[in-house]
């Protein structure tokens, strides 16, 4: 039995809870992966993991040989990307999740930099506003809107998205034009973007030289939890809504669009990329977040507070 790999199959069963998971994300059958886990219990004399039909859980001795075989696989692991070979040119495959917006509008037009840096590189893009578990998904590292959800992973902030409240000409022709946000809870409709996670609305947020006031958006007709529907629906002329700056100049400038209450400020929105903290940040992770930084630092409109 290759003990490396006996190790590194029962800490992808540890991150991902589960047998079905952990051997979905190595590519190899279940059955091959309880049968490494079974012959590292009989060669340690311990038992590792406690398995029920819904989920795999560590035992304090399973918890114990995790901390440390964590730290040996990925010193291994640093060897390797320490090597000039590997740091200069890193290669292999790369899973990474994105916004929908960010991806569209901001990463994919930019690919072709990385690939010209990076050749040796696949990426997986996954594109949705939907939350990914980043462990139990098998996903490198994201790039994420908004307040960070789970504290125990690593984020480096690359830039702001910045907010501006907007309608259609054909919406405010029939509705008006706002005067005060709290004219949006009367005679108005909001198009709201709910969490996919919670299921929750997002409330718009409004500040004015110290004034900050929040409305629920209770007026509405239509929510949706996807950046770009939401840019459709303000653009179909459903309702106002707070839309990123750096993705509607054009529909501003030619007038598909019109700024309304443009005296009140939304909050921005803080951009991170983010990686699970016991994954080791290898020479392709490290290559993708430092170009995600560098590209997001070129771009004035996502900068700033």
């Amino acid at each position: 039995m290759d003990q490396l790999q006996s190790m590194r199959m029962f800490t992808r069963v540890v991150e991902a809870g589960s047998f079905t998971k952990a051997a979905e994300s190595l590519d190899v059958p279940k059955g091959t992966v309880t049968k490494q886990i079974q012959h590292l219990e009989a060669r340690l004399r311990v038992k590792l993991l406690n398995r029920t039909t819904r989920r795999v859980t560590v035992t304090p001795d399973g918890a114990a040989y995790y901390e440390r075989t964590i730290r040996l696989l990925n010193d291994l692991d640093d060897i390797e990307a320490s090597m000039a070979n590997a740091q200069a040119n890193p290669k292999g495959r790369l899973r990474v999740d994105i916004g929908a917006s960010v991806a569209r509008l901001i990463v994919i037009p930019a690919l072709h930099t990385f690939y010209a840096r990076y050749p040796d590189i696949q990426l997986d893009l996954g594109v949705s506003d939907r939350p990914v578990d980043l462990i139990t998904d098998n996903v490198d590292c994201v790039i994420r809107g908004g307040d960070l959800q789970e504290q125990s992973l690593v984020a480096r902030r690359i830039g702001n998205i910045h907010l501006v409240i907007v309608a259609s000409p054909e919406y405010l022709r029939r509705h008006g034009t706002p005067a005060h946000p709290l004219d949006l809870e009367k005679g108005h409709r909001t198009i709201n973007f709910f969490s996919a996670r919670t299921g929750r609305p997002y409330p718009h947020e409004f500040n004015r030289d110290g004034e900050r006031i929040e409305i629920a958006g209770n007026n509405y007709q239509l929510a949706v939890n996807e950046s770009n529907a939401l840019t459709e629906a303000v653009l179909a002329g459903l309702g106002i809504s707070q839309l990123g700056s750096f993705g509607i100049s054009h529909y501003l400038e030619s007038g598909a669009l019109v700024r309304v209450l443009t005296d009140w400020k939304p909050d921005p929105i803080p951009v991170y990329v983010v990686y699970p903290p016991n994954r080791h940040l290898s020479a392709k992770v490290r290559a993708f977040v430092d170009w995600a930084a560098e590209l997001f630092a070129s771009k004035p409109e996502l900068q700033g507070n």
